[in-house]
């Protein structure tokens, strides 16, 4: 792994906060694993068809508050695996977050991702 591979995938995880790519659900099928998995914020847990519907509604909705993104970090857990560690303000509704991606045939791919509220 190298410190390229880690640039890339906080790349990735930038580029899937943006409003453009939520929206975009030809990109996100790209980004999203086939076995993707979330556990957000309220506990659900959630596939990679359900966040597509989420991700469609939500881009729908023009009032949409942007997300900010602060202390973005990553590490390598495994050869062609690496988790990232953020945290988001959403209109005042802060989040801590981490997924992982992992290198397949089809480049990097988030495969899980869970969302824990802040005070």
């Amino acid at each position: 792994m190298t410190a390229q591979d880690l640039n890339d995938v906080l790349e990735l995880e930038r580029e899937l906060q943006r409003p453009s790519v939520r929206g975009d659900a030809r990109r996100l099928a790209e980004l999203f694993s086939p076995d993707f998995v979330e556990i957000g914020a309220s506990g659900r847990r959630w596939d990679r068809a359900a966040i597509l519907d989420l991700l469609a509604q939500e881009s729908s909705d023009p009032d949409g508050a942007p997300i900010e993104m602060s202390y973005l970090e990553a590490r390598t857990l495994a050869p062609d695996l690496i988790q990232v560690f953020w945290d988001s303000d959403q209109a005042g509704r802060r989040a801590r977050h981490t997924s992982l991606w992992r290198r397949g045939g089809h480049g990097w791919q988030q495969v899980s991702h869970q969302g824990t509220l802040l005070p």
